[in-house]
């Protein structure tokens, strides 16, 4: 085990990092002293995946549930943005929290399946493979670890549904993961790549109409059959918004182009950058001039 820098001194996270074979001494049921105390306060992130499994839940399009029952933040300085669940009207509580428990717990969110554990995902700069490790939550509320019922994370991950929301955000952790290891090398990322960043991941609805357009039609040389196939289920077109998020934001093309198209997109390109490196050429050339009849005076 490795003992990484603790990133806020109060954390309810300990900093300690274990593999899924720790055994945890973990149990939450109704009945327990703290029972909805997590719900009465929260600050949980959302996956993409989380999105698809609520706003089918609660029979909305992506749009309506961003808008209505999330916030979003930026996970680094003018980077790209996650979002968080939105509680209550002028509190902290969640919104699905009832007396009895959890409104919709067979589609909570992958925070709250996991909870006390904490999911950590790495990569090193010099490899290709995210890395998953965990730490364990304990606040002082829960009553939960004084339940003497002892579970390895291994075990825990099968019986809280968590395998299947792992596997189904690892692409988008790995876009995450990409981004932030990647650093000055890609530098940071236009409006235009942040906006289709948060379409693509989370708001799955309108990226189905994007994928429906001409324009991507034209662009992208997608089989019509692969194509009928992603927009009809929103869990296959999410898996190819994080291989199209990889191929526009990192060049790893994984989707044909149609080549006409392509070449074209790029003179038009060419052209615009051409146009600006004009344009800045004449503003120096007019910048010197102006000194140079200051020296004169």
């Amino acid at each position: 085990m490795s003992q990484p820098d603790i990133p806020f001194p109060q954390s309810p996270v300990l900093p300690t990092m274990v593999d899924e074979k720790y055994v945890i001494q973990f149990s939450c049921h109704k009945g327990i002293g703290c029972w909805n105390a997590c719900c009465s306060n929260i600050d949980i992130s959302l996956t993409p995946y989380d999105v698809v499994r609520m706003k089918t839940r609660l029979g909305i399009s992506s749009t309506e549930f961003l808008k209505d029952y999330t916030v979003p933040y930026e996970m680094d300085k003018d980077s790209i943005a996650g979002v968080k669940l939105r509680p209550v009207e002028n509190g902290t509580a969640c919104r699905f929290m009832k007396p009895e428990g959890c409104g919709i717990y067979e589609d909570r969110p992958t925070a709250c399946r996991y909870y006390p554990v904490a999911l950590l995902s790495m990569r090193k700069q010099d490899e290709y493979v995210d890395r998953d490790s965990y730490a364990i939550v304990k606040e002082d509320h829960c009553k939960g670890h004084e339940v003497k019922r002892r579970i390895a994370i291994a075990d825990y991950r099968k019986e809280q549904g968590l395998e299947e929301y792992d596997e189904l955000a690892r692409g988008w952790r790995q876009l995450v993961l990409k981004k932030q290891s990647s650093g000055p090398s890609i530098g940071k990322p236009t409006l235009r790549s942040r906006q289709l960043y948060f379409m693509a991941c989370y708001d799955i609805d309108r990226f189905r109409e994007f994928v429906s357009a001409e324009s991507f039609n034209k662009l992208f040389d997608l089989p019509q059959e692969e194509k009928a196939a992603l927009l009809v289920d929103d869990v296959a077109l999410l898996q190819f918004a994080f291989r199209f998020l990889r191929q526009v934001l990192f060049g790893e093309e994984s989707i044909a182009l149609n080549a006409e198209a392509a070449q074209e997109r790029l003179a038009k390109v060419q052209e615009k950058r051409l146009i600006e490196e004009r344009e800045a050429a004449k503003k120096r050339a007019m910048e010197s001039e102006a000194e140079g009849d200051e020296g004169f005076d």
